[in-house]
C-alpha cells in the first residue's frame, strides 16, 4: 500500500489485525512492528522532518485508549522527556495520530537484552559487573528525576554498540511512578488487586497489591534480580514454576521464600551450570568460587525481603560492586577483622608483598644465624675429613711409587700397569677401614686402566659397592660410579641400563657435578649409537653439549668431548657435513685445552678422518690416519688398543683406494702381535672393534667377524676390513 500524504485522515487506518498500516502520518512513516506491550505497540519508523533518521515510535493500542491507559501512556512519555542520560533512551517527540491515538518517538536502540548480549559475547564476571554499573547509573538518574521504573528486566535494558563499546539503554517506563511530582495533568492511580510489573523481577512490596508504598528500593530489588541473572544465568525463582502457581502463591513466594545464594545456585544447576560457566569463559567450580563471598553478599542484600535492609539507593548497590572490583571491603560483607585484612591485602598486594618479603627476610636471617654455627661445624668436619682423605691418598701414592726407587728395583723395569696392579692389591688390604678413600682410589685406578686399554670393570664394581654401603643407594658419588661402570661393561643392554640409572639419579639429586652429568649423557649417546638408535644418540649428545657449554663458557676438556660425541652421532646418523662441523669444533677445543700431542686430540682427529672416509674422501682419511700413527708411536706401546684401532682404519682407507698391497702390510702389522699381549688387551679391543678374527686364542673374539651397521651409516668396518671386494662398502 502506498503511503498517503502526511496529515491524511487515512494515515492511521487499522489493518485487519488491529495494528496501524504502514502508512505515514505527520513526519513519520511506519516500517515494521518491533515490540508490543500491555498498552502500546512499538514500531520502527522513519522520521523525515526536521531531520531524516530512524526512531522507535510507541503508539497506544487500538481499543486501549481508556482514560487510565492514556494517562499511563502520557506519564511514560513525560517520564522519558524528563531524563537525559546515556543509559536511558532519549525521547525526541510526542503527539497524537489523526485518529487521536497518543504516540511518542524515541531513540531507536539497535541492541539486544543485556543478558543475551553478555552470553553471546561470553563476557566474564568482571565485564558483566562493569556493564551492570552503567545500568545502575541510568536508574539512579531516573530516581533523581523522581521516576521509579518498577519493571526493570533484561528486555527493558538493551545493549547497543557505540564507538565499538557496549552501552546499556533502559527503555519502557510504561509502569513508571513519579515520586515527587505529577507527570501529567491527569490523575494516575494503581488499581488494587492488579500486579504491575513482571513477577520474576517484582519486589515484595509490589506483590502486596496496595501500590501505596513503592519507593526507589523497588528498583534496587529488580536490579538485584538482574545481577543474579547476569552472574548465574538463572533467576532467583524458576520462571516456569513461578508462572504455574496461582496469584496468591506467586505473591507468597515473592514475599516470603528466600532464594539460594548465587554460588549455591551454580552448584545446584547441574548441566545448566556448565552452560553458564561456558558463557562466562570459566568452569562451574571456578565460577562458584568467584561468586562466593562478596558477590553473594551484594546480591542477597539487594534481594532482601525487608526493604529497610536493602541498599538505600541504587548508587549504594553500584558502589558496593565497584568496591568488589577494586578489592575493597563491601558494605554488604560481614565487618570481621579477617575479612578486612583480606581485602586490604588484595587492594595493596604489592605493598603487602614487599612488607611480607622484608619480614620473611628478617625471619630467614634470624633462622640462618641460628643454624650457622651447626653448618660451620658440619663444614669444618667435612673439610677435616676431606683433608684426611687427601692425606691418606697422598700417603698411599707415595708408598705405591716407592717401588721404583733405586735399590728396590730397576726404575726402567717398572711399568705403569705394574704400579696400578700393585695399588689395586694394596687398596683392599690397607684401606678396609676407610671405605670412601678406598672407593676414590679404585675409581682413579679404574680410569687409569681404561686409558691403558685394560678392563676396569672390577675396580668400578668394587667402588660402586663400597659407595652404596657408605652413602646409600642414591648419592651423586654412587651415580658417578654407575656411569663409569656403564662405560666399562661389555653387554650393550647392561651398559644402557646402568647409564640410564645413573642419568636418572644425576638429574634428580642436588649437588651433582655438571661434568659428571655430561659424561653420562655422552656415554649413553655412544651406547645408543652402537645399537643403531642414531636419533636418540643425537638427542643425548646435544643435551650433553648444551650443558657442557653452559657450565664452561671457555674451552674445556668436557666441552671437547661433548662436541666430539655430537659429531660422531651426526656422522653415524648419515649427516656427515654437520658432523664434520661439530668435530672441527671439538678439535679446536681439544687443541686449546690439551695441545696437539694428547690422546684426546688424536681421538678427535681420528673421528674427523672417519667422517672423511664416510664422505668418500679416502685419500684425505689415509693421510690423517698416518699422521695420527706417527704421533702415537713415541707415546703408546705397539699393542695399545688406540694404535690398533688407527691401524685398522688406515687399512680400510687403503683398501677402499684399491691399494691392496699396502693394505696387506697394514693387516700383517695389525695381526702379527704377541698372543700374550693380545690376550691381556683383548676385551678392550673387542669393544673398540679392532680385535682380529685370527686371534683364535680368545673365545670372546673368535666369533666376531663383522660389526653390524645401520644402512644409513657409511663408517669404515672397524672390525676387519675385508679383502673380498664384494664384502666392502667402499
Amino acid at each position: 500500500m502506498e503511503p498517503s500524504a502526511p496529515g491524511s485522515s487515512d494515515a492511521t487506518r487499522t489493518a485487519a489485525s488491529g495494528t496501524p498500516s504502514t502508512l505515514a502520518f505527520g513526519s513519520y512513516r511506519l516500517l515494521q512492528q518491533i515490540g508490543e506491550g500491555g498498552m502500546g505497540e512499538v514500531w520502527l519508523a522513519e522520521q523525515t522532518r526536521p531531520i531524516r533518521r530512524q526512531v522507535a515510535l510507541k503508539i497506544i493500542k487500538a481499543g486501549m485508549d481508556t482514560a487510565q491507559v492514556v494517562a499511563r501512556f502520557e506519564a511514560e512519555r513525560q517520564a522519558l522527556a524528563l531524563m537525559d542520560h546515556p543509559a536511558i533512551a532519549t525521547v525526541f517527540d510526542g503527539g497524537s495520530t489523526p485518529a487521536g491515538r497518543p504516540y511518542f518517538a524515541m531513540e531507536y536502540v539497535k541492541g539486544e537484552p543485556i543478558t543475551a548480549y553478555c552470553d553471546r559475547q561470553r563476557l566474564g564476571t568482571k565485564e558483566r559487573l562493569e556493564l551492570f554499573i552503567l545500568v545502575c547509573e541510568g536508574v539512579q538518574h531516573a530516581h533523581q528525576k523522581g521516576i521509579i521504573h518498577r519493571d526493570l528486566k533484561p528486555s527493558n535494558v538493551l545493549v547497543a554498540l557505540q564507538n565499538d563499546k557496549p552501552v546499556p539503554k533502559i527503555i519502557d517506563f510504561g509502569v513508571a511512578k513519579a515520586t515527587t511530582q505529577h507527570l501529567t495533568e491527569r490523575s494516575l492511580f494503581t488499581e488494587l488487586g492488579v500486579l504491575i510489573g513482571t513477577p520474576e523481577y517484582m519486589s515484595p512490596e509490589q506483590a502486596e497489591l496496595t501500590g501505596l508504598d513503592i519507593d526507589t528500593r523497588t528498583d534496587v530489588y529488580a536490579l538485584g534480580v538482574l545481577l543474579y541473572e547476569l552472574l548465574t544465568g538463572a533467576l532467583p525463582f524458576d520462571r516456569k514454576l513461578l508462572r504455574e502457581k496461582g496469584l496468591d502463591e506467586v505473591r507468597r513466594t515473592i514475599r516470603e521464600v528466600e532464594p539460594p545464594r548465587p554460588s549455591t545456585r551454580i552448584t545446584q544447576q547441574g548441566s545448566a551450570s556448565t552452560e553458564a560457566a561456558t558463557n562466562r569463559r570459566t568452569e562451574p567450580a571456578r565460577l562458584a568460587s568467584q561468586l562466593r563471598g562478596d558477590l553473594d553478599w551484594i546480591t542477597m542484600k539487594a534481594l532482601e525481603k525487608d526493604r529497610t535492609r536493602r541498599y538505600d539507593t541504587v548508587m549504594g548497590l553500584a558502589n558496593d560492586v565497584r568496591r568488589h572490583l577494586h578489592n575493597e571491603p563491601v558494605v554488604a560483607g560481614p565487618p570481621s577483622t579477617a575479612y578486612r585484612v583480606r581485602k586490604f591485602v588484595r587492594r595493596h598486594r604489592f605493598g603487602v608483598a614487599a612488607a611480607a618479603t622484608f619480614a620473611l627476610l628478617l625471619l630467614g636471617f634470624a633462622a640462618t644465624m641460628g643454624v650457622q654455627a651447626r653448618r660451620i661445624a658440619q663444614e669444618r668436619n667435612r673439610a677435616n675429613q676431606e683433608a684426611e682423605t687427601a692425606r691418606q691418598v697422598s700417603s698411599f701414592l707415595q708408598s705405591l711409587f716407592a717401588a721404583s726407587k733405586p735399590g728396590t728395583r730397576s726404575p726402567d723395569s717398572v711399568t705403569v700397569r705394574e704400579l696400578l696392579d700393585a695399588g689395586a692389591e694394596r687398596i683392599d688390604r690397607e684401606l678396609g677401614d676407610q671405605p670412601l678413600v678406598r672407593a676414590t682410589l679404585q675409581m682413579t685406578i679404574g680410569e687409569a686402566y681404561l686409558s691403558l686399554g685394560v678392563d676396569p670393570t672390577a675396580q668400578y664394581t668394587h667402588a660402586l659397592e663400597v659407595r652404596r654401603q657408605a652413602l646409600g643407594p642414591r648419592h651423586p658419588d654412587v651415580a658417578q660410579s654407575l656411569s663409569a661402570l656403564g662405560e666399562a661393561t661389555d653387554t650393550p643392554s647392561e651398559r644402557e641400563r646402568l647409564l640410564r640409572e645413573a642419568l636418572e639419579m644425576q638429574r634428580d639429586l642436588p649437588g651433582v657435578n655438571a661434568d659428571d652429568l655430561v659424561l653420562t649423557l655422552i656415554r649413553l649417546s655412544s651406547v645408543l649409537s652402537r645399537q643403531g638408535r642414531y636419533g636418540e644418540a643425537e638427542t643425548y649428545a646435544r643435551d650433553g653439549l648444551r650443558l657442557a657449554r653452559t657450565t664452561h663458557p671457555r674451552p674445556h676438556a668436557i666441552v671437547a668431548r661433548a662436541w666430539m660425541r655430537l659429531g660422531v652421532a651426526l656422522v653415524e646418523k648419515g649427516e656427515p657435513v654437520e658432523g664434520t662441523e661439530a668435530l672441527r669444533a671439538a678439535l679446536q677445543a681439544a687443541l686449546a685445552v690439551y695441545g696437539p700431542r694428547h690422546r684426546t686430540t688424536w681421538g678427535v682427529r681420528e673421528q674427523l678422518a672417519n667422517a672423511q672416509w664416510a664422505e668418500g674422501q679416502y685419500a684425505q682419511a689415509e693421510a690423517t690416519y698416518r699422521e695420527i700413527l706417527e704421533a702415537q708411536g713415541p707415546v703408546l706401546g705397539a699393542a695399545h688398543p688406540d694404535r690398533g684401532r688407527t691401524l685398522g682404519n688406515l687399512g680400510a682407507a687403503l683398501y677402499c683406494q684399491r691399494k691392496y698391497n699396502e693394505a696387506v702390510v697394514v693387516d700383517r702389522a695389525l695381526t702379527c702381535r704377541s698372543h700374550a699381549r693380545m690376550l691381556t688387551t683383548c676385551p678392550r679391543w673387542y669393544r673398540y672393534g679392532t680385535c682380529r678374527t685370527r686371534c683364535t686364542a680368545s673365545s670372546r673374539c673368535a666369533p666376531r667377524t663383522r660389526v653390524r651397521r645401520s644402512p644409513t651409516t657409511s663408517w669404515p668396518n672397524l672390525n676387519v676390513w675385508p679383502l673380498d671386494p664384494r664384502a666392502t662398502r667402499c
